[in-house]
């Protein structure tokens, strides 16, 4: 059963080039709740003086919002599929405000952190959205330079988040990062529910609590032991992060059987497409390795090289930010010619800048080091572009927003196994080498060693590169033989859902909203 809402036509030739008005407002905001992820990151010794608290706990500003977004991500793919566009924003952005606000009043450390729980809970919901409303209301062949402009966004927010940290707190108090952000993220959420349209169609279906509960302990807890395996401990995170694995293939295991017999939390005939699993392999293991470098280098430039978390932050921005406003361009060049020309080079520029940065040393100018993260960030931005792209583009439209979940959560997952990995690594071979060389040289060892085994990693980059497509399967179809690859896919015993989509299409139903 659907409940109709307002659906987005495809745009003719002479709006092609326009992005759809409700993509604007659900980037803005998308940035607004993005850039909270790292906003905190230089406010540790802040919070520490202000709350009394040790250096670990308040790490948890950042890893409570961390394992709240692994946790609540695997939900939103039946979240967006039960709720219109409007609801999904709302409640987002009303959940987001609330735990802004609450995280700026908070009189102690307990309430801080759960602001922050709250603050992750309505960020989890906006990417899902964001991807999810892009590929239904964007035609095929404009969607490499809309999701340029989504890149854009979601790539500049994090590589801001620190430095303008670093600015604020050398004004005032931490508080001030949320007082700055509360005004911005009410009048953003005001002025989209003004303009936001209703996309697509809702579906009523149940959703399976067990599943829920599953996901949610199965991801943080794997998300929350390789977090704390990258901070040194060993025995009790490896312990978590193994009951977080088996209790994932438990998840995975009854999404298989509801696949059946009822409805999926998240619909895993996704990985059917392997288009989407390869680019879901490539987007985790490059994420992985950028990770990776984002908690290296600050550690070598302070650690090793003495500089201020504040200039740490202004010499990787440029990276950042290149990253960011390359996206337009290379989602343009990705609609003209296809992903390869982009991801192929983009898996090599990776290889290459990480190799060079395992040669850094106790001299090594700053000048080099700042241009092989640039050579970096634009590799990452020719890759993630093309590959979110063609990975969604792949499915039918009935998938998008669980396709968008899964990438969502590998993301989180993959960040804490990149942070851990890299940590791990770097630690062993310091300790190897510190009685031999000293503890400054042995730091400097364990760091190119880190950087190393990334750059190792990203050759599986450039192979899963070389297998993509050009285009997503049925790029440039017509309706007609979009609606034959739907009555094909009902062939499918398991496929339940695909069969009633593809009678719909016979039936004459707009094959934008029966999924074809």
């Amino acid at each position: 059963m659907t409940a109709a809402v307002t659906t987005s036509h495809r745009p003719v030739d002479g709006e092609k080039r326009r992005t759809p008005a409700v993509i604007t407002l659900l980037v803005l905001a998308t940035f607004v709740v993005i850039l909270n992820e790292t906003i905190m990151l230089n406010a540790i010794p802040n919070l520490m003086d202000s709350f009394g608290v040790t250096e670990h706990a308040a790490q948890w500003v950042s890893t409570a919002f961390m394992l709240t977004m692994a946790s609540v991500i695997p939900v939103t793919g039946w979240f967006l599929q039960r709720v219109t566009t409007r609801t999904a924003y709302a409640t987002a952005m009303a959940v987001f405000i609330a735990g802004t606000l609450i995280s700026a009043i908070a009189p102690v450390f307990g309430i801080l952190l759960a602001g922050r729980v709250i603050q992750a809970a309505g960020t989890a919901v906006m990417m899902p959205l964001l991807m999810t409303t892009l590929m239904t209301v964007v035609d095929e062949h404009d969607r490499g330079r809309v999701m340029g402009n989504v890149t854009m966004a979601i790539s500049v927010a994090p590589a801001l988040g620190p430095t303008i940290s670093g600015l604020i707190l050398g004004f005032g108090s931490w508080r001030l990062l949320f007082l700055l952000v509360l005004p911005i993220a009410i009048g953003v959420a005001w002025s989209g529910l003004r303009r936001l349209e209703n996309v697509g169609e809702t579906s009523e279906s149940t959703v399976d609590w067990a599943s829920v509960v599953i996901a949610a302990l199965g991801f943080g807890s794997l998300v929350y032991g390789l977090s704390r395996f990258a901070e040194g401990e060993v025995g009790r995170p490896v312990v978590i992060a193994a009951v977080g694995a088996v209790l994932i293939v438990g998840f995975v295991f009854r999404q298989l059987h509801l696949q059946r017999v009822g409805t999926p939390l998240l619909d895993l005939r996704a990985f059917q497409h392997s288009t989407f699993t390869k680019a879901l392999v490539l987007m985790a293991i490059a994420f992985l390795a950028m990770m990776g470098s984002m908690i290296l280098l600050p550690l070598y430039l302070q650690t090793v090289r003495g500089l201020s978390p504040l200039m740490t932050g202004l010499l990787v921005m440029p990276g950042g930010l290149a990253m960011g406003l390359l996206g337009p361009t290379v989602g343009r060049i990705f609609d003209t010619y296809g992903g390869r020309v982009l991801v192929i080079p983009g898996s090599v520029g990776i290889v290459v800048a990480l190799a060079g940065l395992s040669q850094i040393s106790l001299t090594t100018p700053y000048l080099l080091v700042l241009v092989l993260h640039l050579v970096l960030m634009v590799s990452l931005a020719a890759a993630f572009t093309p590959v979110f792209t063609l990975g969604l583009g792949s499915l039918p439209s009935h998938l998008y927003s669980h396709g968008s979940s899964i990438l969502g959560t590998l993301q989180q997952v993959a960040a804490a196994f990149g942070t851990a990995l890299a940590v791990t690594v770097m630690s062993v071979r310091s300790d190897q080498v510190i009685d031999e060389v000293g503890a400054v040289a042995a730091q400097v060892s364990g760091l190119q060693a880190a950087f190393m085994v990334s750059a190792a990693l990203a050759l599986i980059v450039v192979v899963m590169a070389v297998l993509l497509p050009a285009r997503a399967e049925g790029y440039g179809e017509s309706d007609e033989e979009s609606a034959e690859s739907a009555e094909d896919s009902a062939a499918d015993p398991d496929g339940d859902i695909d069969a009633e989509l593809a009678e719909l299409c016979e039936h004459g139903r707009e094959p934008a909203v029966c999924g074809c």
